[in-house]
């Protein structure tokens, strides 16, 4: 009977001890799973360089997005000046994240490249607007929105590091600026993304096209469109529904420019990126948040050629907010472009974010430095 009782409680003992080990198992691995989900961005540190900022004869300035290259581990940051300081050109920069503090000498400017038309020259002056830049793994995708007050069509190219144009990808017909429709002057290809699949490339319009909607306020968003290009087709196969934050403001006067866009991209994978929107306004200054977007279930609205008063109808790209940089003690400039950089020793991805100063003495090119585990 004892020995029968022995058993019975080793028995008893060794499951306890097994559905303990069990339980702290599970517990572990949920902690790591959910700590592992929930994204988080720290904030290292800022460089700022001041309007007026000479290089190789080129005044530095109008810094409205930004890609890295992993092999060459340097940056290239596109200038949307429209080719009336220096011809239109995109610099490449060095960021050292290898030292503890951040410094002046972190970011450095290693070279400039002047941007080739299709006849192989410079762009001639007011005839391009670049706001957007991918690296492709081998050349770099630049986007510009126009100018629909001098009737200057939107584009998105293909150049090699030199510079030289490549291949030009068709826009959907409702984007080029008519009478009735296209983009809106100074918001529309802000932004331009490859996934890391490298199958799509991803841009989105800054505020509503013409026939879409308005332009955001201090009540409502605007309803932009993200459009969706298949690489090897170099094809344009979908587009997506997002709609931008009201302005931030204290007051609803309508004097005084105020303005809120989506003016990056920053993809994921290929249904996942982050988003960000620039607010601007006299009494609050420049306020920037960034979001993470999922378009898994927002609808393809391809086949609408205009949203206004429809746009409710449709399932938009799903947002949630990650940071809102007016949390952090700094004040932030125009900021316009963001990408991830390499990574830091203890595994998270650095994101670098930067700003256009509008080549304004009262504002500077301004580069915010971040580790993330995005």
């Amino acid at each position: 009977m004892n020995k029968q009782k022995n058993k019975k409680y080793k028995y008893l003992i060794f499951t306890l001890v097994t559905c303990l080990v069990i339980l702290v198992t599970t517990a572990i691995v949920i902690k790591s799973m959910t700590q592992a989900t929930i994204p988080q961005i720290t904030f290292l540190g800022e460089v700022n360089f001041p309007t007026g900022l000479k290089f190789k004869n080129t005044e530095v300035g109008g810094l409205s997005g930004i890609t890295y290259n992993p092999d060459k581990q340097i940056y290239y940051a596109i200038s949307d000046d429209r080719s009336s300081k220096a011809p239109a050109r995109f610099y490449t920069l060095k960021i050292d994240l290898e030292s503890e503090k951040i410094s002046e000498e972190t970011v450095t400017f290693i070279d400039v490249t002047t941007l080739l038309d299709e006849t192989s020259k410079p762009f001639p002056p007011s005839t391009i607007d670049s706001e957007g830049i991918t690296f492709t793994g081998t050349n770099l995708f630049i986007s510009s929105e126009g100018d629909r007050k001098r009737q200057v069509q939107p584009f998105i190219r293909e150049f090699s590091l030199a510079g030289k144009q490549l291949r030009n990808l068709p826009l959907p017909e409702k984007f080029p600026i008519k009478t009735d429709s296209g983009i809106r002057n100074n918001m529309a290809l802000e932004s331009l993304t490859i996934t890391p699949s490298k199958k799509y490339l991803f841009t989105a319009t800054e505020n509503a096209l013409v026939q879409d909607g308005a332009e955001a306020n201090v009540s409502t968003g605007s309803p932009c469109r993200i459009l969706q290009y298949d690489l090897i087709k170099g094809q344009p196969e979908n587009e997506f529904l997002y709609i931008t934050e009201p302005m931030t403001s204290t007051s609803n006067n309508s004097g005084g420019f105020k303005t809120n866009g989506l003016v990056e991209l920053m993809a994921l994978d290929d249904t996942h990126f982050l988003s960000l929107e620039r607010s601007f306004s006299l009494d609050t200054g420049n306020m920037i948040k960034l979001f993470q977007v999922d378009l898994s279930n927002a609808d393809n609205i391809q086949q609408i050629n205009s949203l206004n008063s429809k746009f409710t109808n449709i399932s938009p790209v799903k947002k949630e907010l990650l940071l809102d940089l007016s949390n952090l003690e700094l004040i932030s400039d125009n900021i316009e472009g963001m990408t991830f950089g390499p990574k830091m020793p203890d595994g998270r991805r650095s994101l670098i974010l930067i700003s256009d100063n509008n080549f304004n003495p009262l504002q500077v090119t301004q580069v915010l430095i971040f580790t993330t585990n995005l």
